[in-house]
């Protein structure tokens, strides 16, 4: 995906949302966050999943990120629209804000701009993107979704609990891997350090190449 990618430290922009002027640094302080953009306000996708971030928003909260999401609608169309998405979601609130980008200019830089989509001028529209972003302003994660597919925000839990894991050992999470799965152990650990390091112990998978690189363990 071409433009502000994994590994890159997010542009310190200054937004206008429904909770006022907001840098983006700032906002993030030390703290993970999710940056997730909508095509655009009153649609039924959408609808549909900033109802399910706020209904999710205590469990990111406990998990110690925060939530930003982005579209190209102005704030006074935001806060008209959240009316909506709390109606159809049983009332949970909307309690993060909603940047707006009337101009069409944060969604470039934050490389959020659908790939195949234009609105009825032949500007660009806002794609279904969802950046992760890390205490240190760094992208951990990206997902893009065509307009058509809404985003699965139990996915979006299970990769945060994979990336806090990840930060604090060195380990990685295997493939349909879920909180409370073994983990695997970073190749970069030799045996010796993994001894130490996991004094819980760990299995090495007996492999047909007889490379110890496959290590299981619980964190």
């Amino acid at each position: 995906m071409p433009g502000l990618t994994i590994g890159d430290t997010i542009p310190n922009l200054e937004v206008e949302t429904t909770h006022g002027k907001i840098k983006l640094h700032d906002y993030i302080d030390d703290s993970y966050t999710i940056v997730f953009s909508h095509p655009a306000d009153f649609t039924p996708v959408c609808t549909t999943e900033l109802g399910m971030m706020a209904a999710y928003a205590d469990k990111f909260e406990k998990m110690g990120v925060k939530l930003l999401g982005l579209s190209c609608d102005d704030t006074q169309s935001h806060k008209e629209w959240i009316k909506d998405v709390e109606a159809y979601n049983n009332g949970h609130k909307v309690t993060y804000p909603i940047a707006a980008d009337p101009n069409k200019e944060i969604i470039k830089q934050l490389n959020m701009v659908d790939p195949d989509e234009k609105d009825s001028s032949g500007n660009p529209v806002p794609s279904r993107a969802l950046h992760i972003v890390g205490p240190d302003k760094k992208i951990k994660l990206s997902f893009l979704y065509p307009a058509t597919t809404g985003r699965n925000m139990d996915e979006v839990v299970r990769v945060i609990e994979s990336l806090h894991k990840a930060a604090k050992h060195k380990i990685a999470t295997p493939a349909n891997w879920k909180p409370g799965d073994p983990v695997v152990i970073s190749p970069s650990v030799s045996e010796d350090e993994a001894k130490q390091m996991f004094p819980q112990g760990y299995k090495n998978v007996d492999l047909p190449s007889k490379k110890g690189y496959l290590r299981f363990t619980s964190v």
